[in-house]
């Protein structure tokens, strides 16, 4: 199920996309569905 807002990735290509409208199933590419994005670490500022 893909959800609005998210982004997902491809693990084979790398594309990144972003859901704009959400659905029943998730977005495949290069064959194989898509992984949601993890939100990457920001550096502390201590």
């Amino acid at each position: 199920m893909s959800q609005l807002g998210k982004r997902y990735e491809c693990s084979e290509c790398g594309t990144v996309i972003l859901c704009t409208k959400a659905s029943d199933s998730n977005p495949v590419c290069c064959d194989k569905e898509m992984a949601v994005q993890q939100p990457k670490k920001k550096p502390s500022s201590d």
